[in-house]
C-alpha cells in the first residue's frame, strides 16, 4: 500500500486537543487589574509558575494572562513526553556543564517527582505513566554510542539499562531496532492537553485569576510596578514572570536567543488486540530512534501511535504562523517511515496530523534572566523538552525574582546564556546548512562534517 493512502482520512489538527473534556475558555480581561504578580503564557511555563507562587505565598495576589486558550499552542500539541533531564539528555549536559552535571541531575529527578506528585495532590487526569523512555539504535553506529552514554550515566549514578537486540524487540518489536538504553524512571508519559487544563484548574483553586484571550502587547516600568497592556486593559503588578515560548519576548534583547523550528506530528487510528501484540510494547514505553534527524513514537491511552519528529523546519524570517502547522510532505515522510519501522502495521490509518512550532535555542536548553530592574523573569529556549523542564525553570523564575540565592540560582546553566542567532538571511542559510549536515551526517555513520565541527566548537547547534 502506499503509504500515503494512511493519510486520506487524517484530521489536520491536534489530537490531543480534540478531547472532550476541553475546558471552555475564560472571559478575555477587560479593565485594570493589579497584583504581585503577574504571569505571562497559559502554557506549562506560566501555569507552573502561578501554581508555584502561591504554593509558595497563598496570600501572594497573583494574575495570569494568556493570548489565545490554555494549552493551545506547544504545551497542547507535543508528543507527550515529560523528561526529567534539564538538558536536553545527557550527551547535551557533559557537553555544556560536566562540572554541574550532578546536580543538575539530581534537580531534575527531584522535578520529575514533584510532577507526578502535583498531578496526583490535585487528581489531574492527564494519563501520567512513569514507565521511561528508551533510546533505539537502529544503525550499527548508534550501538557504540548508547554503551558509552550508559558508562557516563554509571558515573553520575544514573542508572540505564542496555539492552542488545533480542532484549530490545522483546519490549517493541521492530526489524529496523539493534538495540536499546532504557531509562526506566526519568521520563512519564502523559496527555500534555489536560495536563495543561489540570493546571489551569489548580491555579484557579489556588486563587490565580487567569485571563484567556488576552494578550499582553506591551510590557513597561510603571514606578516600582511594571505595567502591561492588553487589547481590553492594563495589569499592574509588582513583578512579572514571562513563559511566553517560541512567541516574541515582551523583553526585546531576548529575541535574538531563540528561534521558531516546526515539529510534526501522526497518529494512528486505535489498534486493535492483534496489531497490538504484533508490536509487542506491553511496558509502554516512549521511545525514539538515536539519530541526528529522530523520530519520537509512544502509545496513547487508547492504544493508538503518536510518531513524530524527523523533520526540523524553520521557516525563513523566523515567523510563528498557522500556515506552517500542516506540511504534506512531511506527513507524508512521516507515513513512510511508520511503516519501514512497523511493517506489521500495514493498513492501519492515522487519524490526525499537525504541527506546531518549539523554542529552539543554540544549547537546547532552557536560558533565564531578569528585566526592568529585577522586577521581571523570563525563561524559553526549551528546544522541546519543556514538558517537564518548565516547572524547574518557573522555580527558577520565581528565584530570581526573590533576589536570594538558591541551589537553583547558582548554577552554571542558570547563570549564563546561549550564543544568539544572527539575523536574517544568515539565520536561516546557517540553520538550513546544519539540517543539511545532520541529515549527510546519518548517511555516513555519524561522521559530523567540517561545518558541524565547527558549530561544535562554537557551542552553537539545532534541534527539536
Amino acid at each position: 500500500m502506499d503509504p500515503a493512502r494512511s493519510l486520506a482520512e487524517a484530521r489536520p489538527a491536534p489530537f490531543w486537543l480534540e478531547d472532550p473534556g476541553r475546558p471552555a475558555a475564560n472571559p478575555a480581561l477587560v479593565g485594570d487589574e493589579h497584583c504581585d504578580l503577574l504571569v505571562v503564557g497559559g502554557g506549562y511555563s506560566g501555569l507552573w509558575t502561578a501554581l508555584i507562587a502561591k504554593e509558595r505565598d497563598p496570600g501572594r495576589d497573583v494574575v495570569l494572562v494568556e493570548a489565545k486558550e490554555i494549552a493551545w499552542a506547544a504545551s497542547g500539541r507535543n508528543g507527550g513526553f515529560c523528561a526529567a533531564s534539564l538538558t536536553h539528555g545527557l550527551g547535551n549536559g557533559l557537553e555544556r556543564w560536566p562540572a554541574d552535571l550532578r546536580a543538575l541531575e539530581e534537580l531534575g529527578a527531584r522535578n520529575l517527582d514533584a510532577i507526578e506528585e502535583t498531578v496526583t495532590r490535585h487528581r489531574i487526569d492527564c494519563d501520567f505513566e512513569r514507565t521511561g523512555e528508551i533510546d533505539v539504535a537502529t544503525e550499527p553506529y548508534q550501538l557504540d554510542d548508547l554503551h558509552a552514554l550508559a558508562e557516563e550515566a554509571a558515573g553520575l549514578g544514573v542508572e540505564l539499562d542496555l539492552l542488545d537486540r533480542d532484549a530490545m524487540r522483546a519490549e517493541v518489536d521492530s526489524p529496523t531496532f539493534l538495540g536499546g538504553l532504557w531509562d526506566r524512571r526519568g521520563v512519564a508519559m502523559l496527555h500534555p492537553a489536560k495536563l495543561a487544563w489540570g493546571l489551569k484548574r489548580a491555579c484557579e483553586e489556588a486563587g490565580v485569576r487567569v485571563y484567556e484571550h488576552t494578550p499582553a502587547t506591551r510590557l513597561a516600568a510603571n514606578g516600582t510596578a511594571v505595567a502591561a497592556r492588553t487589547p481590553y486593559g492594563r495589569v499592574f503588578a509588582r513583578q512579572a514572570a514571562l513563559g511566553s515560548g517560541v512567541f516574541p519576548s515582551l523583553v526585546r534583547r531576548v529575541r535574538p536567543f531563540v528561534v521558531p523550528v516546526y515539529d510534526y506530528a501522526l497518529v494512528t487510528e486505535v489498534l486493535s488486540d492483534a496489531q497490538l501484540a504484533s508490536i509487542g510494547w506491553k511496558n509502554r514505553q516512549g521511545l525514539g530512534d538515536s539519530a541526528n534527524q529522530f523520530h519520537y513514537f509512544r502509545l496513547t491511552a487508547d492504544n493508538r501511535v503518536l510518531w513524530g519528529g524527523y523533520d526540523a523546519i524553520y521557516p525563513f524570517g523566523g515567523r510563528v504562523a498557522a500556515e506552517y502547522d500542516q506540511r504534506p510532505e512531511t506527513f507524508a515522510k512521516l507515513a513512510r517511515h511508520f511503516f519501514t519501522c512497523f511493517p506489521q502495521l500495514e493498513g492501519v490509518r492515522f487519524s490526525h496530523a499537525w504541527g506546531g512550532a518549539i523554542d529552539t535555542c543554540s544549547r537546547f536548553s532552557a536560558f533565564f534572566g531578569t528585566a526592568h530592574r529585577g522586577q521581571v523573569a523570563y525563561a524559553a529556549g526549551y528546544t522541546g523538552l519543556g514538558v517537564g523542564a518548565t516547572r524547574f525553570g518557573a522555580e527558577v523564575m520565581l528565584d530570581l525574582l526573590a533576589g536570594e540565592p538558591t541551589e537553583r540560582t547558582e548554577l552554571e546553566m542558570v547563570r549564563t546564556k546561549p550564543l544568539p542567532f544572527p539575523p536574517e538571511p544568515v539565520a536561516w542559510a546557517g540553520i538550513e546548512l546544519t539540517r543539511r549536515s545532520l541529515a549527510r551526517a546519518d548517511r555516513n555513520a555519524g561522521r559530523r562534517n567540517l561545518w558541524l565541527k565547527t558549530m561544535d566548537k562554537l557551542g552553537l547547534g539545532f534541534d527539536s
